[in-house]
């Protein structure tokens, strides 16, 4: 964990920048909301709203994420009115607060932006219950999400908008079979029946701080798509929260909530969650934990007691859901790495195809946004394989072919890279035997994907020639993926 934190590589310092950002925006946010005359609960509100409007909207263009930004407040607004109304009316509350939890989830439905409004409804309502909101006080809450909504799109879009020089991000659709509709509404229900054990067993741990637990729950369902990635991510939510309670005793109980110290305390919690959220879900934790620990001395209540407490409520809504995974219409997680491997392969042919066609000396060829769309879905098989490779996995052989297929799909990946840098050079010119070396890769990925269990072929020695040479690499991985791929078991490689 502490390798994956200090040596993960930063292409471009995009997550320096990224999390840089935040502690400016939500900074801004803050000092905004203090000269507007807001409490310490306007400033908390405004600064969480700043905080998920800079983390959560994710659209693939400077453009979409600008529509989704003023969009927030349009979903933040009527679910903090109804939080507040129901505050005294528990039972309606508690069902309303698990229909936005399944709505929440639902949305993942329409892509990012879908996401980032199921996020921010949900944690609107989270927030009126940390705060314990009144009716009386929604005008100044209301006038804090807006002001700090503003101020992070001033930083975002005006300031700071780095993204404006950087090609649109490549989002992969799901893979056929697997569509996200179909997952989102499975886990729309997962999400509300875990959210609902997690509500009446942390009232009974507690009649104040319960939400703990639903908030466990609904974060451990983001960003997932099997049973699988939803229990690893559970016991990563809990593992960060063990850190951090355990850093809290050290740093922010001693602080006792005193203002400098503990704006410090929060701005570094900040930098930590955007700077470790693309590399490691247990880092994430620890920070998303430090700074809660900072806000509940600000407010005057933290204690070793409510640490322990807190700890008590992960652990609820961790449970919540893994029952929910396990039991509720589940989602296996060979329903979508097997998927996403297919298309890894195929974006693979595609690739090549179009490093081919620009080496034959095609004007419109352009493997770029090809080799970026490869990475993406490599992302998400390791996401959706990250099940197998688990530590605590307890079956060494489907852990070792999980392994073996990620590294030889990472050489390919590195082989379609060095491809489509040769193909970059004007100088580089076409070679007769490329077409058949791209009919061998074509013919390879279609045995792989359509199931067939026809030998591959193994390239001799590469040739000097860069291009063929990347190409014979690329075959020669393709041919070792079989192995691992075509394994008899008790299941496929992701039916775990």
């Amino acid at each position: 964990m502490l390798k994956r934190m200090f040596a993960a590589p930063d292409p471009g310092r995009a997550r320096l920048r990224f999390a840089a950002r935040a502690v400016l925006g939500i900074g801004l946010a803050v000092v905004v909301c203090g000269l507007a005359g807001h409490s310490l609960a306007g400033a908390v509100t405004g600064g969480l709203a700043a905080l998920l409007a800079l983390f959560t909207v994710a659209d693939p263009t400077v453009r979409g994420q600008v529509v989704t930004t003023a969009l927030l407040p349009v979903v933040g607004v009527p679910v903090l009115a109804a939080a507040a109304g129901l505050h005294d009316h528990p039972v309606t509350r508690d069902l309303t607060f698990l229909a936005v939890v399944g709505a929440g989830v639902y949305a993942r439905r329409w892509g990012p932006r879908g996401h980032s409004l199921g996020v921010f409804a949900f944690m609107t309502f989270f927030v009126a219950q940390f705060l314990h909101a009144a009716p009386g006080q929604l005008p100044e809450l209301y006038a804090a999400v807006l002001l700090s909504v503003l101020s992070a799109a001033v930083v975002r879009f005006g300031l700071w908008c780095y993204e404006r020089r950087l090609p649109p991000a490549a989002v992969p659709a799901p893979p056929a079979g697997t569509g996200l509709a179909r997952v989102t509404t499975r886990q729309a229900a997962q999400a509300a029946a875990g959210a609902g054990f997690a509500l009446v067993v942390g009232q009974l741990v507690s009649g104040q701080r319960w939400y703990w637990a639903v908030g466990a729950t609904w974060w451990i369902f983001v960003n997932t798509a099997s049973r699988g990635e939803a229990l690893v991510r559970g016991f990563r939510r809990v593992l960060g929260t063990v850190i951090g309670i355990w850093l809290g005793f050290l740093i922010a109980v001693p602080a006792h909530g005193a203002p400098l110290p503990t704006a410090v305390l929060v701005a570094v919690a900040v930098f930590g969650i955007f700077y470790t959220a693309a590399v490691s879900y247990t880092w994430m934790m620890l920070w998303v934990t430090l700074l809660a620990e900072s806000l509940y001395g600000l407010l005057g209540v933290l204690s070793p007691g409510l640490l322990g407490l807190r700890l008590v409520e992960t652990g609820v809504g961790a449970l919540g859901a893994a029952l929910a995974v396990l039991f509720v219409l589940p989602v296996t997680t060979h329903a979508t790495t097997d998927a996403w491997i297919q298309r890894a392969l195929r974006c693979v042919h595609a690739c090549t195809a179009e490093a081919a066609a620009r080496l034959a000396g095609s004007a419109t060829a352009d493997p770029a946004p090809r080799v970026a769309e490869l990475e993406q879905l490599l992302g998400r098989v390791r996401l959706s394989v990250a099940p197998l490779v688990h530590p605590l996995n307890p079956m060494p052989a489907r852990k070792a072919r999980a392994r073996r297929v990620l590294a030889l799909l990472d050489d390919c990946a590195r082989e379609i890279r060095g491809l489509v840098a040769v193909a970059a050079d004007p100088e580089a010119s076409h070679d007769a035997r490329l077409a058949a070396a791209c009919w061998r890769v074509e013919a390879a990925v279609e045995a792989l994907t359509d199931g067939r269990a026809e030998p591959l072929r193994r390239p001799a020695e590469p040739p000097a020639e860069p291009a063929l040479a990347h190409l014979h690499g690329l075959e020669r991985a393709l041919a070792d993926l079989a192995e691992p791929l075509r394994t008899p078991s008790g299941s496929r490689l992701a039916g775990a």
